[in-house]
């Protein structure tokens, strides 16, 4: 079954896991390090439809993840959404440049984020 990846370190990531557990037809995974992000992406991107990260979390950090999709992905396309508390306009647009498909400064809606996510899956 297809899933999302949310890599995120602290505890406030519960209500993000709510509101994506109302996407149809797709699982949740969340991850605390980038370590695990990253065997996840090498090993079951295929069945990846998106992944949330945070930029600051431990063992590797977001702009890697982000790198890493890009670049070790079965789906060059997929959806990253990147959540931060990093939010001066150099940081986004380091994160553009590498790829990622949207960016929500801390403190963010999940609701919005979960919208925004919707239109990246269902974009032709």
């Amino acid at each position: 079954m297809p899933f999302i990846l949310v890599v995120e370190d602290n505890d406030d990531v519960a209500p993000l896991e709510i509101a994506l557990a109302l996407l149809d037809h797709l699982q949740v995974k969340v991850v605390t390090n980038g370590r695990d992000a990253l065997d996840i992406i090498q090993h079951n991107g295929g069945e990846m439809a998106a992944v949330i990260t945070d930029l600051n979390v431990p063992l590797i950090d977001g702009f890697e993840l982000i790198r890493a999709v890009r670049f070790h992905s079965m789906n060059p396309k997929l959806p990253v959404i990147v959540v931060s508390g990093y939010n001066d306009p150099e940081t986004q647009t380091r994160v553009r440049d590498l790829g990622a498909s949207a960016f929500f400064p801390k403190p963010y809606s999940p609701a919005a984020v979960c919208q925004t996510l919707e239109g990246l899956l269902h974009a032709p």
